[in-house]
């Protein structure tokens, strides 16, 4: 009865993954926290924006970050689920950084049964990560960036501890407007298993570049994902967004990603359909210390996800 609460429990934690995800734990990791982010195809690690939730995704891009910002986020996910996190991100010195994290996720309640069906009892899941991030302005244009977290997942009865680092790189041209990273998220592994199998952790080794146009509001993003797992061609790894910067205040972006698309393909009669996985969209708006932030994507087959972010400098 354990093993099959168990099962049910790990199939619903496997996030938006078929094969390869399934070789994975803690990927609820995987999913975007910027809503910024999320609207550019849900990876990018090269904006250089006063924005808090950029921690999550490049610990080296909160250096340009306003000092003492609080961050809260909310995702809805698929139903009797969802996800939400925050930050705080501290400056120190003329060149130093830190910030906290803070995530979690909760799966609801879910029925315990027998391998005959018969239902015994209920259970719930969730997922949990703490962290700390220190960046530094190596020189004028480069700042790299380190995010130590610890993470905990509890199915039932069983549960799972985890420890991991993502280190980050970023090169940033004010005069070009040009920003290119390099980020390893996810270095580390299971300190804990659920029973005696240890599993990966979900290691993202991403490159990617941005680049405003001079002289026009439009900005380009292109990264490649996941370059530590090479199962599929190229054109998998390649995730694009384009942001329209109306003015300081104001922003819309769509994004792409193209293993996204692909993991969420469906079969149906007349073939297959990702039912508009791997596009998404989203805005901003800047009030003075405020900042507000949504994005529209999916994630998940069954559903649609909503992404708030909300900042606010003390």
């Amino acid at each position: 009865m354990k093993r099959v609460a168990l099962a049910i429990g790990l199939m619903l934690s496997v996030l938006y993954g078929k094969a390869q995800e399934s070789q994975t734990v803690f990927n609820f990791l995987r999913l975007p926290v910027s809503a910024h982010v999320a609207a550019l195809g849900g990876e990018n690690t090269t904006l250089t924006d006063d924005d808090a939730t950029l921690i999550f995704h490049n610990p080296a891009l909160i250096m340009g970050v306003t000092d003492r910002t609080l961050n809260l986020n909310l995702m809805t996910y698929m139903q009797g689920s969802a996800t939400a996190s925050a930050s705080f991100v501290r400056a120190v010195g003329e060149r130093g950084t830190w910030g906290v994290t803070g995530q979690f996720m909760s799966y609801g309640s879910m029925k315990e049964t027998t391998a005959n069906g018969e239902q015994t009892g209920e259970f719930s899941a969730k997922d949990i990560a703490l962290g700390g991030s220190f960046a530094y302005a190596l020189s004028n244009r480069f700042s790299g960036g380190v995010t130590a977290k610890f993470v905990a997942s509890y199915i039932g009865q069983y549960s799972s501890l985890g420890a991991a680092v993502d280190l980050g790189l970023n090169y940033y041209d004010a005069d070009r407007e040009f920003s290119a990273s390099v980020v390893a998220r996810n270095l580390g592994g299971q300190l804990s298993a659920y029973e005696d199998d240890f599993e990966r952790m979900p290691l993202d080794l991403q490159v990617g570049v941005s680049k405003r146009l001079i002289g026009s509001p439009l900005r380009l993003s292109a990264s490649l994902v996941r370059l530590n797992d090479w199962e599929y061609g190229i054109g998998r790894h390649v995730v694009i967004g384009a942001d329209l910067i109306l003015s300081s205040q104001f922003y819309v972006a769509v994004g792409y990603n193209a293993m996204r698309a692909a993991e969420m393909k469906i079969s149906e009669d007349d073939g297959e359909s990702a039912h508009g996985a791997g596009l998404s969209i989203g805005g901003g708006l800047t009030l003075q210390r405020l900042k507000l932030s949504v994005a529209y994507a999916k994630y998940h087959v069954s559903a649609s996800s909503l992404l708030f972010n909300i900042s606010y400098a003390l």
